[in-house]
């Protein structure tokens, strides 16, 4: 067994906390203002698509040998070469930029390289939280992480126009190298509690590959940890076919400024959400809170695709996003409680691989569906004018609308048949706390 002294309080954390927080930020600025940038240039959705494939690919590939070696590495180590590698990967998106030879293909590059030294930060990250953090007190952490990721959707559509018009996109970006050194300097500035393995622990380690085996059957020996899993890459590749496609559906029919305020608010509902999580106590039924909230979440991307109205989609956006954090915290909470923290770092990557194994697909077929099968079915003279086309409107858009309405539907019936799984249902009364 894997001892550890706990940092008492939450000092610790939230130094390492603030460090990550800015970082992700800046990440957020350089992704919405490369993602205007490519869909400016190219106009297709297919390409602006495989942005997203570079950035969920290689961590599906590596990312169970990431866990392997975070498990062996000193966590801390780990999280400061992972920003220090993501940092070079946009700073060399800067030059290229500086120097007028900035390619599509080498946004994917970059993107690739710094989704790999991503790998290793977030299993590092998230199997620290119970280390510097008290039990009682992880709901309000993971709360905290989540904040990051409300920021990121609120603060990138808001200063990146105003950023990408006054400093350009080469400004935009040398901020995000300069938040990645912030994060760098944080993490130099702690230390993390020191964890001694048992020697015969340590005879146990054959190999690289021994220890993502083992992390493996840890997760298949718990059928609710696999059913969760499973349920979240399935809700994960409706999310991605959806999150590809929210910026054409939107620019079909109103302004980028529109679309900027849309994500303003989605990324309003997001902190809301963060908020709720960082300020009340911990649902006593974590995975009740994730079923439920994944239903809303369904209801909302249907009704989004409903209309072209801008109103509509804003509320939509914002109660999703209130949802989001809420999940992601139960399902954080849950992984962290019942997974015994020697094997943290393999289990919580096998968990990030599988559960994104399904959105490079969706990224993939995203953009296909979209052109060249339900916008056509929802054009002025397609398939389905005459009969959908009068609910939901034809045209531009209308087919992305209607794709829409159906990854709604999908998202809540995943839902519904994660109930009917006993294992699943009753998870936190199968599996003991390991902490």
């Amino acid at each position: 067994m894997t001892k550890y002294r706990l940092e008492k309080g939450m000092r610790v954390f939230l130094i390492i906390w603030f460090g990550q927080m800015v970082s992700v930020i800046g990440s957020g600025l350089t992704g919405f203002a490369l993602d205007i940038w490519i869909y400016q240039r190219t106009g297709s959705v297919t390409q602006f698509a495989f942005a997203f494939v570079f950035s969920q690919l290689p961590p599906i590939l590596i990312s169970p040998f990431a866990g392997a070696l975070v498990d062996r590495w000193n966590r801390r180590y780990c999280m400061i070469l992972s920003d220090l590698g993501a940092g070079l990967s946009t700073l060399a998106i800067a030059l290229l930029l500086f120097a007028g030879n900035l390619q599509i293909w080498h946004i994917y590059i970059a993107t690739a390289l710094s989704s790999i030294f991503g790998s290793f930060q977030w299993p590092a990250y998230s199997a620290s939280i119970p280390m510097l953090v008290p039990k009682e007190h992880l709901n309000r952490a993971n709360g905290l992480t989540e904040l990051a990721g409300a920021l990121t959707m609120l603060l990138p559509p808001v200063l990146g126009g105003a950023l990408l018009v006054t400093i350009n996109l080469q400004g935009v970006i040398l901020i995000d190298f300069i938040t990645f050194l912030v994060s760098i300097v944080t993490l130099l500035s702690v230390r993390f509690p020191k964890m001694k393995t048992d020697t015969t622990e340590e005879v146990k380690k054959i190999s690289l590959l021994a220890d993502v085996i083992y992390g493996w059957k840890y997760i298949t020996s718990r059928p609710g940890l696999l059913a969760l899993i499973y349920f979240f890459a399935a809700s994960n590749f409706v999310l991605a076919i959806v999150s590809v496609l929210l910026t054409p559906l939107v620019l079909s029919f109103t302004s980028p400024a529109i679309l900027g305020l849309i994500l303003s608010i989605d990324g309003v509902g997001m902190l809301v959400g963060t908020l709720v999580v960082t300020t009340r106590k911990g649902p006593t039924r974590q995975i009740y809170t994730i079923l439920g909230f994944q239903m809303l979440g369904g209801l909302c991307i249907l009704v989004t695709g409903l209309r072209t109205s801008a109103p509509l989609i804003a509320v939509a956006a914002f109660l999703f996003a209130f949802g989001s954090p809420i999940i992601n915290c139960s399902s954080q909470v849950i992984w962290q409680r019942k997974v015994a923290p020697e094997v943290q770092g393999r289990v919580f990557a096998l968990e990030q691989m599988i559960v994104g194994s399904l959105q490079p697909v969706a990224y993939i077929v995203s953009g296909p569906l979209a052109d060249r099968v339900f916008e056509p079915l929802m054009a002025a003279n397609g398939l389905l004018a005459a009969s959908l086309g009068q609910i939901i409107g034809v045209g531009k858009g209308r087919g992305i609308g209607l794709l829409f309405i159906v990854m709604g539907i999908i998202s809540m019936l995943i839902s519904v048949i994660a109930f009917q799984y006993r294992h699943l249902r009753f998870l936190e009364d199968e599996l003991l706390d390991q902490i």
